[in-house]
């Protein structure tokens, strides 16, 4: 269970930091509310994710989700480069993260 909230954690992350790029496009209350909500339930999963996990490997898991999520999501829909080389560290950062869990 610790794992699906460390997850949903890392999608909470990654909510806010689409709330955050909405709000400093246009200022409204949808976007704010997108950034607070998506923060607030991103630490409180990890919090209680914690619980269970190494704080190590669980810190890891969660920025390497928000890093990768709020990556991804920039090439998708706000029109960031999709250079190799950017895949190519994402995919650094996602090894990094299995690899820690891999030795813990």
């Amino acid at each position: 269970m610790a794992w699906v909230l460390l997850i949903l954690a890392g999608v909470g992350e990654v909510v806010g930091v689409l709330g955050l790029n909405r709000l400093n496009e246009k200022r409204s209350a949808g976007a704010l509310a997108l950034l607070i909500g998506g923060f607030v339930s991103s630490f409180i999963l990890l919090t209680t994710s914690l619980q269970s996990l190494s704080m190590g490997t669980a810190y890891a898991i969660w920025t390497g989700i928000g890093t990768i999520g709020a990556t991804l999501i920039g090439m998708a829909f706000f029109g960031e480069s999709r250079d190799g080389r950017r895949i190519f560290f994402l995919v650094l950062v996602l090894a990094a993260a299995i690899g820690l869990k891999l030795v813990e």
